[in-house]
């Protein structure tokens, strides 16, 4: 299914907690410039697996392999791959300047918009408030805000949709190739949930500026969700775990279309996940804005 250069590569990736085994071996290839869903019922380990992919914790055996965007291209003009588990802090800290992820329940910081939107280039760049302006401004333009009006709101000002759309603006300031959601629609009524998809889709289609002109040069989406609207209308590659590995790897209509008789009743339950936040939470929550 890939025909793009490695964007994340998962070998044989265990993990159990307090003896009891979540990800039993689990093999995936995600490509650059793929959409990709991950699903599968409560518990199954769609955040376990987002969180080894980010290496907030080790896996008890496998590997995480990813591409790294500061190092100088191969000759095929792709970035090479590293093992997430051989780096150290600032080898980690390297590697997630090129990424971002919006929290199931966005994670914004007390403060105000731009409070939020400048945690990541002042810590990991450096940037000065008068750099960073233009970015928060572009990032809440992209997302469909209006940088005037919410720029200095303060996070407790907003409704949900708004503050998804900043969780997302937060995202996007770093310019990733990599976006991760947990959960991005969980908890939105059905209209603020279409604007979301259609957002999720736009910042996926939109190149980051500085690939511009290498291989491996389009945004990579990964996305655990249990809702089945946003895969209808984005269409995404669709990975199911379940029993700690991948049941199914393939195409929506190939997973809309499935007897599997492990499929069918996750499907048939899939609303009522969406709509009780998913259930799938790791020992530890995603911690703070690391990583975005």
């Amino acid at each position: 299914m890939i025909g793009s250069p490695r964007e994340i590569v998962v070998q044989g990736l265990q993990k159990a907690f307090g003896g009891k085994p979540v990800l039993q071996g689990v093999d995936i290839a995600v490509g650059n410039g793929e959409m990709v869903a991950i699903v599968g019922g409560s518990g199954c380990g769609k955040t376990v697996l987002l969180k080894l992919v980010m290496a907030h914790y080790p896996p008890d055996a496998g590997q995480v392999l990813v591409a790294d965007h500061e190092a100088p291209a191969g000759p095929d003009g792709a970035p090479p791959l590293v093992d997430m588990g051989a780096l150290d802090e600032a080898g980690l800290d390297r590697i997630r300047t090129h990424w971002a992820v919006v929290f199931q329940r966005n994670a914004l910081v007390t403060g105000d918009v731009f409070h939020n939107l400048a945690v990541l280039p002042r810590e990991v760049k450096g940037m000065p408030d008068e750099a960073i302006m233009p970015l928060a401004r572009k990032a809440l333009s992209d997302v469909g805000l209006d940088p005037e009006a919410v720029m200095h709101r303060d996070r407790e000002e907003l409704s949900g949709g708004m503050a998804k759309r900043v969780a997302i603006a937060r995202a996007i300031v770093m310019d990733p190739v990599i976006v991760m959601y947990d959960e991005p629609t969980a908890g939105l009524d059905p209209e603020m949930s279409a604007q979301i998809h259609a957002l999720i889709g736009a910042t996926h289609r939109a190149q980051p500026a500085f690939a511009a002109g290498r291989t491996g040069a389009a945004r990579t989406s990964v996305i655990v969700t249990h809702d089945t609207e946003l895969l209808r209308r984005l269409r995404p590659r669709v990975i199911m775990l379940h029993g700690g590995r991948v049941l199914f790897d393939g195409g929506f209509d190939a997973f809309a279309a499935s007897e599997d008789p492990h499929i069918l009743p996750y499907r048939a339950q899939m609303g009522m996940l969406h709509e009780n936040g998913g259930g799938d939470r790791a020992p530890a929550d995603l911690p703070g804005t690391r990583g975005g």
